[in-house]
């Protein structure tokens, strides 16, 4: 069996850089970025500082995505949304991603994720699994604003975004296998 690999059916763009001082892509999640919501102990659920550069001219806006494709749901677990980032915002600090936003600038908007709060959440892979993967993904957009209603599922988004999507930034983060 191929590793599921959801960018992978989405149009080619070309790349941009995404960087964090929470973690290190191809690194695991610290414990605060697991999700106490789901129980897992000492799990805090705050969002990971981002930052990105290097975005295409053109860029008018971004969004932010989170998803693990290793969840046992058929279509993965979404963790994160955040849409409407203006082009002249390249960072979000940790914690941007709580249940106010308190980090996100005026008129970006977080999705309810596949818990259906609109916030990070964070990882939380069932115990006996492998340790799964984590896309953060910084979409570079060719619109101001993508205009999805702030209730819509990130699945959603994504599927707006498919036409707008100038360039993408990923960072894959794992977790360790759970006892």
């Amino acid at each position: 069996m191929s590793v599921n690999d959801p960018l992978a059916e989405l149009p080619d763009v070309p790349g941009f850089t995404v960087t964090s001082t929470t973690v290190d892509d191809g690194g695991t999640w610290p414990t605060a970025q697991l999700s106490g919501i789901a129980g897992i102990p000492g799990g805090k659920d705050i969002s990971p500082h981002l930052s990105w550069n290097g975005a295409p001219e053109g860029t008018r806006s971004y969004a932010v995505t989170v998803h693990d494709p290793d969840a046992p749901t058929g279509s993965g677990f979404w963790h994160w949304a955040v849409a409407d980032i203006p082009a002249t915002i390249t960072e979000l600090p940790e914690g941007a991603g709580d249940d106010t936003g308190p980090g996100l600038p005026e008129d970006a908007f977080q999705l309810p994720n596949d818990t259906r709060l609109a916030r990070f959440v964070g990882a939380a892979p069932p115990p006996g699994h492998n340790p799964h993967r984590y896309l953060v993904v910084v979409h570079a957009l060719d619109v101001d604003h993508i205009d999805v209603p702030a209730d819509s599922t990130p699945a959603y988004l994504g599927i707006t975004m498919t036409g707008h999507t100038l360039a993408r930034a990923t960072l894959t983060v794992t977790t360790k296998t759970p006892a």
